[in-house]
């Protein structure tokens, strides 16, 4: 079996993170249970009396300890997904309205929130529009309505990605694994969870932005555009090492996201601000730094 699972032994409780407890009174220490972790690339296992003996190699799950918030009023749906991506590893929270989602959703911490975009009180693009007063989790919406101007809006009012129904869950869990690699990184390339330039201060574990101790309400790629460019003040980034690092893609000399996201992120961060902090190295890529006073 490749999926998620408990093993249990008579001495031994494998769980799905590949921590090993004893259970054998014979072999816990005098402080309680004595646990060991395998290497990760361990996955199948033959227990014998004597012991374990490691069968053929594999590796599991990634993200297998994101927790996920699921906003979706079907019910079979709702039920079908989280035990699928419970069985994927995740810790997957359920709201079955939009009220009851929407407070989940500020009220707790979660890698990534699943939002549907039909709900029967709020629907989902007011769930997200309150959401992002105060919070740049990230946000997958899944939605009927394959129009290409419905995915516009749901993307312009501040979601990270966008599945339409039906799709494959497969896709669904592998888009969760990209979000969950790019927001990561926010927090993992440094230690240091605030970061702060003149009046404008970063918050890695609340996931705020503030300027002159207004909140920016930037979305989740925003938030990792501008810790990625603070981390590195006053260093040029190019825009292929900006499309790597929070796009995940390789860099594509005809597409205009990262010009985008920087127009964007520049509207939020500088316009109503008399310093600007967002600089454009024509040829090179961008800075954030201090200079004379005056708009570029």
């Amino acid at each position: 079996n490749s999926g998620n699972f408990n093993i249990f032994h008579d001495d031994l409780l494998i769980d799905s993170n590949w921590r090993v407890v004893f259970l054998n009174p014979c072999l816990q220490s005098s402080q309680g249970h004595m646990s060991a972790t395998f290497p990760v690339h361990y996955k199948y296992l033959i227990f014998t009396k004597f012991g374990v003996v490691i069968l053929c190699f594999g590796a599991p799950n990634e993200d297998n300890s994101m927790k996920l918030l699921l906003i979706e009023d079907d019910l079979r749906l709702a039920d079908y997904l989280k035990k699928g991506l419970t069985e994927e590893g995740f810790v997957v929270d359920l709201a079955r309205n939009g009220i009851d989602g929407l407070h989940l959703a500020t009220q707790g911490l979660y890698d990534v929130i699943i939002l549907d975009g039909m709900l029967p009180d709020i629907d989902g693009l007011a769930v997200l529009s309150a959401l992002r007063q105060s919070k740049s989790i990230p946000v997958l919406m899944l939605t009927a309505r394959a129009m290409v101007e419905d995915r516009v809006s749901g993307l312009k009012a501040g979601a990270d990605d966008y599945l339409v129904k039906p799709f494959a869950f497969s896709e669904l869990v592998a888009r969760l694994h990209a979000l969950g690699r790019r927001t990561s990184t926010v927090a993992a390339e440094s230690q240091t969870t605030v970061l702060t330039l003149l009046d404008l201060e970063l918050d890695a574990v609340r996931r705020t932005a503030k300027r002159g101790g207004k909140d920016l309400r930037l979305t989740a790629k925003e938030f990792s555009l501008l810790w990625l460019l603070l981390r590195r003040k006053g260093e040029v980034i190019s825009r292929t090492e900006i499309a790597e690092l929070i796009w995940d893609m390789h860099f594509d000399s005809e597409t205009n996201v990262i010009d985008v996201a920087i127009r964007r992120l520049r509207i939020k961060l500088d316009d109503p601000y008399e310093i600007p902090l967002l600089h454009t190295i024509r040829g090179m890529g961008y800075v954030l730094e201090i200079r004379a006073q005056g708009k570029e």
